[in-house]
């Protein structure tokens, strides 16, 4: 009976790796001086090769110079001198990398030093031909006379680094000799690197091993995912396809053949079949994206209906974009949206937005029947009571007296409370045009509007440095009127009012929960004052329509004041809170975007 020896694959890599690892140690001794030898000579190569270099740099950066500076004094484009402004640095630096490589080199060190001066005064003959090129300095004469100086100059500098070049040709030919028989042993090295190669292609097959393993593990997790995907595609209501535009091949998704009104793989998918689904409507402008994208690759949304075979319209969006796989082949990569559910809630939106307008009508009619049709028998009202004289008044009773009265109070009351409701009006429909201006006019104009009732109540106004924002003049001019009166108009009594006005940048990080994080810096402006306050429960309800605190017997107003505040700092998309103690003073802060 012949033995057949049974091997074992996992120990005969170990074997195979021990073995090639102890041929690797002792060529590696062996090779050791060989390689210590040979890199010093690679080395003494490679500097001579360095200094070439260099040299050729400096001549390239010396020409890019000269170039520059003639395609500028013929065309006057700045462009031109883009190569002339870093010719210096790369000149520097090359001339630094040359002074170290030559060190040793007394002759090069000498032929340098020439070589730099020659340098400086071909860039000073640069200065100079750009000088009397401007018009404005002018002199063909001189300009003459430094461009051909400058030519003279430039084949100097070409014979200098040619005479140092012609230096180290000689040199590179004594350090080849020594190169090539340094070089002589390299058969020795090559087997040696032959065996390393065999090392590493037996480590590439352990490795290989060990990423078929993995490769497993990601074959499972992309089958999880490709599933996802396909849920992520029914859910989300769109599909996904490819179209190789070489092979005229298209591959959809089974979610595409579902949007469709088809079972997956149910057809053969081509440009044809797909025209078919498409809405006559829509089949010229669809054809025509499809031709787009093969003949001039463009890619852009577009929109149309497909007609299911149950006769269901459903209206898409697609869009695509071209990718170049590893073959080269051009591959178009496209997604398709089934936007039914969009279009009607679009169309659902439009209805409302053309009730809107009709509201907006009715409320600018109303705006209109405010302003004057509702004050002018307003005006009359007042017009009236004020021409009952004293007279008259005297022969009435002390009742008639009283209603005289009640209606002119009554009167007046209804011309603040139309006014305040115009003002609001216009704080929300005219137009909103923002100019850039210092607030402390805007504030000075606010104080003097409320001169009288500020002597009035000898109140005292303080204020720093406010900044200059790009805002609605007018609107914040009213801001300043409407939160300066409300604490003239709260003051405590037998107190002098005390309004303090501050103004600081701070960031929006700072109050995530009221500022707009998108604008990274506000203005936030501090008005606080030592009148009678109010409770802080109500720091919110202040700022509605119509809410008040106090009867209007106590204190006139209507309501509306700081409702028109906080819609002008909405106007601006800043943000207003309000604080307050009672029987100690308020204090309204407004932030303002920077």
């Amino acid at each position: 009976m012949k033995w057949i020896p049974n091997f074992n694959s996992s120990n005969s890599l170990r074997v195979i790796f021990v073995i090639a690892v102890f041929i690797l140690l002792f060529l590696s001794s062996i090779a050791y001086k060989h390689n210590q030898d040979l890199n010093e000579s690679s080395k003494v190569v490679m500097h001579t090769y360095e200094i070439n270099i260099q040299l050729e740099r400096l001549m390239s950066a010396i020409k890019d110079a000269e170039t520059g500076q003639r395609g500028y004094i013929i065309t006057r484009n700045a462009r031109f001198l883009t190569p002339y402004i870093y010719s210096r640095d790369k000149v520097n630096t090359s001339f630094i990398t040359l002074k170290k490589l030559t060190a040793d080199n007394p002759q090069q060190q000498e032929n340098l030093q020439k070589l730099f001066k020659l340098i400086t005064q071909r860039f000073v003959s640069f200065e100079n031909c750009l000088k009397y090129s401007d018009p404005k300095t002018y002199d063909k004469r001189k300009l003459d006379n430094h461009m051909f100086g400058g030519r003279i100059l430039m084949e100097n500098i070409r014979f200098k680094v040619d005479e140092m070049n012609d230096i180290e040709k000689t040199f590179l030919k004594t350090r080849l000799k020594i190169y090539d028989s340094e070089i002589s042993l390299s058969p020795l090295f090559s087997i040696s690197l032959f065996l390393v190669a065999l090392c590493f292609i037996l480590l590439a097959y352990r490795q290989i091993s060990r990423d078929f393993e993995r490769l497993k593990v990601f074959n499972k997790r992309l089958l999880i995912s490709s599933g996802l995907i396909a849920e992520s595609e029914s859910i989300g209501n769109f599909s996904t396809w490819q179209w190789d535009l070489d092979a005229d091949k298209i591959d959809y998704s089974d979610n595409q053949y579902r949007l469709l009104g088809h079972e997956p793989n149910s057809f053969v998918p081509n440009k044809a079949t797909l025209l078919k689904f498409v809405h006559p409507d829509d089949k010229e402008t669809f054809a025509k994206y499809m031709d787009g994208i093969v003949e001039k690759k463009q890619l852009t949304f577009v929109y149309y209906k497909i007609v299911r075979p149950n006769y269901e319209v459903r209206y898409f969006k697609t869009t695509a974009k071209i990718v170049t796989d590893q073959q080269g082949s051009k591959i178009l990569l496209g997604i398709n949206f089934d936007i039914t559910d969009e279009h009607l809630l679009n169309i659902e939106l439009q209805e409302r937005n053309k009730e809107l307008e009709k509201s907006n009508k009715e409320l600018a009619s109303f705006n209109h029947v405010a302003s004057h049709d509702l004050q002018e028998p307003l005006r009359k009202i007042q017009t009236f009571i004020s021409r009952v004289s004293d007279a008259d008044k005297a022969v009435m009773s002390d009742s008639a007296k009283n209603y005289i009265s009640k209606i002119e109070s009554s009167a007046k009351r209804m011309r603040v409370l139309i006014d305040d409701l115009l003002l609001f009006s216009r704080t929300n429909t005219t137009k909103k045009e923002f100019i850039k201006i210092n607030l402390n006019e805007l504030l000075d104009n606010a104080e003097s509007e409320l001169a009288e009732i500020i002597e009035e109540k000898r109140a005292v106004i303080k204020t720093n440095k406010l900044p200059k924002l790009s805002v609605i003049p007018y609107q914040i001019e009213q801001l300043f009127i409407n939160l300066i009166g409300n604490s003239l108009k709260y003051s405590q009594p037998e107190i002098e009012p005390e309004i303090s006005i501050i103004s600081e940048k701070v960031n929006s990080s700072d109050y995530p929960e009221i500022l707009e994080q998108s604008v990274k810096k506000f203005h936030k402006i501090t008005f606080t004052d030592n009148g009678m306050g109010f409770d802080p429960q109500f720091k919110e309800t202040i700022f509605i329509l119509f809410q008040r605190l106090h009867s209007k017997t106590d204190y006139p107003g209507t309501g509306i004041g700081l409702a028109i505040c906080k819609k002008i700092v909405e106007n601006h998309k800043g943000h207003i809170i309000a604080d307050s103690t009672l029987g100690k003073g308020s204090e309204f802060t407004v932030f303002l975007p920077d």
